[in-house]
């Protein structure tokens, strides 16, 4: 087995293959995850410091070295070996120097800029350093220069930007450079970007949702996110760097800053320092997000000193081609037979936004996931082996279309996935790793809708054919079939069915036999072999404890299971290929959670309880019986 040659001696084209057995056998190389912040204000001082933290961990900074000066307001920009840091005040500098990121020390002298300047911003790849626009008070910068930077020298002129500008966020991939609002007299909220490995002229990438100045970049190879901003000063948002086009809101600051520092790895966001928006005071805090999800970031610890007007430069930024030599992390584990996360999303009473989290092969009680974009309750919940998707519901004024979704892999907030066929609540999801199904519901008139998704990837559901009529709660899948259970045709009378699909076709739904009596509102629980449907209400009777299952690949009745440990309905259910786990329900409402082992039969036990009484909630998990 060959070792993965070094940066400087690779050449060829890695196959797959290749790449494959360097990853999975340990051997393949890692960037780091080291961030640096430098400089800054500490009112009424600029400062010197530099300080660093490691990305993919939390906790406070640590000293690095100092500046060659103290100064506020300058660029910076990262190789996998260098950070490099141009320009600043006080008066207009033109000073380049550099550090080592690996070690620690003070900064030493790289060179000049073409024009000494303040206010600009640093794009680069593992090669080239672009530093762009500026301000040389009064007036704001059109200047693009570069830099090589594994050498020394001064900088060259590159090209200009669209406007002159200065206090623009950045952000690279191993190709494009991308800087975004600033400051052209007054705040704007333009995008432009430029090839990293030519010069010439910037060219228009498309908008902000608002204008803004002192905001923070941070990327991934694929996508570029902007952090805050004077004006906008908790907004998080998103573009995908390779195409063009305005970006997406899609998540916010745990404290909104402006003039504060940003930087990443190939899976996470962190920004720290800045004015706060209230006071314009200094802040010390580090904030961090996953760039695939957004959300409300979440705190990540302190730098050194409190002070704004700083930058940040890391080792493994989404300009050094994190695809290949970026960071890797352990993944959890996911599909049928390995993943063990439940989640369970939204819900009752309140409405609830909160997605809670199980590890299912454990017991214990729920902790804290994320939060979904709009508090439900009855939405229909699905999962492949990496996403969970939850759609529908019933909001405080009426029923929704919504589609959103997480990452298993990461904690976070759901992200707008797209929208149903038909705003229903009380719909039953059930899918495979590829696709997932979304029956029956309510608007409160009972609906026979049935769409699908492609769970891979985002946009609108499609039509796949009609359900029995009536709110379904129950749904669940092998990899091939999908079986829905428990329908509430309301208002007439509650049946007794249940009904099946082929999950990789479209078509109406068939009936595949009768449960032990009529009801609804039932919790679904499956392995790839045994669908189980734990409690439920008969109508306006009484609500039940009882467990039932059939085999998935045959036709059939159901039999009896056992009991949960309390009688109730609207109980989500979730599984792994082993465990099955109802929890909430009402009435009243509960937070108990149960568990039970679906191959063979018997009364469920306690698993731990909600965190929080809830009914109604959605759930998905990474290793259900579709996905084995």
């Amino acid at each position: 087995m060959a070792n993965y040659p070094q940066l400087d001696d690779c050449s060829g084209v890695w196959t797959l293959k290749e790449v494959n057995d360097a990853v999975m056998g340990g051997y393949w190389r890692e960037a780091g995850s080291r961030a640096l912040f430098s400089g800054g204000r500490d009112s009424p001082n600029d400062i010197n410091i530099i300080d660093f933290v490691t990305i993919a961990t939390t906790g406070n900074a640590t000293d690095f070295g100092d500046h060659t000066s103290a100064k506020r307001y300058l660029g910076g920009c990262s190789s996998f070996n260098r950070g490099i840091f141009a320009g600043g005040y006080p008066s207009a500098l033109n000073v380049i120097d550099y550090v080592t990121i690996a070690s620690t020390g003070n900064c030493a002298d790289f060179g000049d800029l073409t024009v000494a300047r303040g206010g600009l911003a640093g794009i680069s790849n593992s090669t080239r350093g672009v530093f762009v626009g500026g301000r040389v008070p009064p007036n704001s910068k059109n200047e693009i220069d570069y830099i090589t930077m594994s050498s020394t020298g001064n900088a060259i002129d590159f090209g200009d930007i669209i406007a002159a500008t200065n206090g623009n966020s950045a952000m690279s991939s191993p190709t494009r450079g991308i800087a975004a609002g600033g400051d052209t007299g007054s705040e704007t909220n333009t995008m432009q970007y430029i090839t990293i490995a030519t010069t010439g002229n910037a060219t228009d990438f498309g908008d902000l949702t608002d204008a803004r100045r002192s905001a923070a970049g941070a990327s991934s190879s694929t996508r570029g996110t902007i952090v805050g901003g004077f004006h906008s000063v908790s907004l998080i948002e998103y573009i995908t760097m390779a195409s063009q086009g305005n970006a997406i809101d899609y998540g916010d600051m745990v404290a909104g800053a402006y003039a504060h520092g940003a930087t990443s790895n190939s899976v996470k966001a962190i920004y720290g320092g800045g004015y706060s928006p209230n006071d314009s005071a200094q802040t010390n805090a580090i904030g961090q997000f996953t760039i695939a999800n957004g959300g409300l970031a979440t705190d990540f610890g302190d730098l050194t000193d409190e002070r704004a007007a700083l930058v940040a430069v890391s080792d493994s930024h989404g300009g050094l081609s994190d695809g290949y030599q970026g960071t890797r992390i352990a993944p959890i584990p996911q599909g049928g037979g390995a993943g063990q996360r439940g989640l369970l999303g939204s819900g009752s009473p309140g409405l609830v936004t909160q997605i809670q989290n199980i590890t299912i092969s454990t017991t214990g009680n729920a902790t804290d996931f994320g939060d979904r974009s709009v508090g439900t309750n009855g939405a229909g919940g699905a999962g492949s082996s990496t996403r969970a998707v939850f759609g529908g519901g019933e909001d405080p004024s009426s029923v929704i279309d919504t589609v959103d979704s997480v990452q298993f892999s990461t904690l976070g907030n759901a992200a707008d996935f797209g929208d149903l066929t038909v705003a229903r609540a009380y719909v039953a999801g059930a899918s495979n790793n590829s696709r997932a199904v979304f029956a029956g519901g309510s608007t409160p008139t009972a609906q026979n809708t049935m769409d699908y998704i492609t769970i891979a990837t985002a946009g609108d559901a499609s039509d796949f054919g009609d359900s029995t009529t009536g709110s379904v709660t129950g749904g669940l899948s092998s990899t091939t079939r999908a079986i829905y259970a428990g329908f509430n045709p309301y208002p007439a009378s509650v049946v007794d069915n249940i009904d099946y699909i082929t999950i990789g076709s479209t078509g109406n739904i068939t009936d595949f036999g009768n449960l032990t009596q009529a009801k609804y509102s039932l919790a679904p629980m499956a392995s790839s072999v045994r669908a189980v449907f734990g409690g439920g209400r008969t109508g306006p009777g009484s609500v039940l404890n009882e467990i039932e299952y059939v085999t998935i690949a045959s036709t059939g009745n159901a039999t009896d299971f056992g009991d949960l440990t309390q009688a109730r309905y609207n109980a989500a259910g979730l599984s792994n290929s082993i465990r099955g786990v109802a929890a909430g329900g009402e009435t009243p409402y509960y937070n108990i959670m149960d568990y039970l082992t679906i191959a063979s039969t018997g009364n469920a036990t306690d698993y731990g309880d909600l965190v929080g009484v809830r009914a109604g909630m959605a759930g998905a998990s990474n290793g259900h019986g579709g996905l084995s």
